[in-house]
């Protein structure tokens, strides 16, 4: 085991899907929050989330974010600032991106949204297999697409993507939520993620997992959906649901600092109001995204505005050095350095 660089226990790996660096650090925007071709009702979405400096439209979006992690934490990925956080794969698009997220290894082999096993070791099935964090490690999706990301069938994660049924349990709500699930006609590949989210809680009440994965996805499906006002919604929604968790966190016994929370997305979207709905390797932005950290040990830096490059690859050895554990495969390809700027006040030197 390797010396840990902050003093966290456990983490929480939270992403929501596809969700712009421009709304995290600069709130709604003003060309597209008054476009009718994507806000069904302009003027009340404005008085929801509109406000006149980009200080306020960030804080009324994702207080959370901007009233606890800001003060507490450290946000990367703001560009105005030449803080950038970059994906390293060249497709920009989820499987190659929760890929590099999870494995480190922005892969050159192209593999779509499909549940393609992926043949990349994870940091999950890798702490998984470690003595202290063995059967410690829980996943849940409101994609089903991870199930195949993360290849539950070669580990046996204990991963519960998209509308997948929960086991008999007694002492949990399994029953009700999934007889909620069912209820559910017209289901997609990517589940509520007020769902999920429940999901989640419930598991994690009970049972004390050390180490969480829990991927949001409706920003994304509402962003495809060209519904900037669901989309700006459905942030909102994952800010205050991440909030309740940490409110869990801090009050529970076991969890109280000692856990780490990294958020994050798994790719960034266009530009402007012709491309903002869409990402792949043609669309320009689609590589830009962001994270946030919170938790014990972690400097209260706040908003990051120092010039500096980060990569998506780069998460998952955080992830385990921050838990003390060094990331290493038997691949035939070198893992991306750790970030110890998530911790200290000194910048990672990035590898390219």
């Amino acid at each position: 085991m390797a010396q840990s660089i902050s003093d966290s226990e456990n983490i929480f790996i939270i992403t929501t899907d596809g969700f712009r660096w421009q709304e995290v650090f600069s709130g709604a925007d003003s060309e597209l929050i008054r476009n009718p071709d994507f806000v069904q009702d302009t003027s009340l979405i404005k008085q929801l989330y509109w406000d006149s400096t980009a200080t306020l439209r960030r804080q009324k979006l994702m207080p959370f974010f901007w009233n606890t992690i800001a003060q507490e934490g450290q946000l990367y990925g703001n560009r105005l600032y030449e803080n950038k956080v970059d994906v390293a794969n060249i497709f920009k698009i989820s499987y190659p991106g929760y890929n590099e997220l999870f494995t480190g290894y922005p892969d050159p082999v192209f593999i779509p949204n499909i549940p393609v096993r992926n043949r990349n070791t994870n940091i999950f099935e890798y702490l998984d297999a470690q003595k202290e964090f063995s059967g410690k490690v829980a996943v849940f999706s409101s994609w089903n697409i991870f199930s195949a990301i993360l290849n539950k069938k070669r580990n046996h994660l204990p991963a519960n993507c998209g509308y997948e049924n929960l086991p008999d349990d007694s002492s949990l709500n399994n029953e009700i939520i999934n007889a909620s699930q069912e209820s559910i006609i017209h289901q997609k590949n990517t589940r509520y993620d007020l769902l999920t989210y429940l999901t989640a809680r419930e598991y994690i009440e009970h049972n004390h997992p050390r180490v969480v994965l829990i991927g949001f996805g409706e920003t994304d499906e509402f962003a495809h959906g060209r519904r900037y006002d669901l989309y700006l919604q459905q942030a909102a929604n994952v800010d205050k649901m991440i909030a309740e968790l940490w409110y869990f966190v801090q009050t529970s016994a076991f969890y109280k600092n000692r856990t780490t929370f990294i958020i994050t997305t798994d790719h960034g979207r266009g530009k402007n109001s012709s491309a903002w709905f869409k990402h792949g390797i043609l669309t320009r932005g689609s590589g830009e995204t962001w994270f946030a950290v919170i938790g014990p040990g972690i400097s209260h830096n706040g908003e990051m505005k120092t010039d500096h490059q980060f990569y998506q690859k780069q998460m998952a050895s955080t992830i385990a050095r921050l838990l003390g554990e060094p990331f290493t495969t038997t691949a035939n390809h070198a893992q991306a350095i750790y970030i110890p700027a998530t911790i200290h006040n000194n910048m990672a030197v990035v590898q390219k």
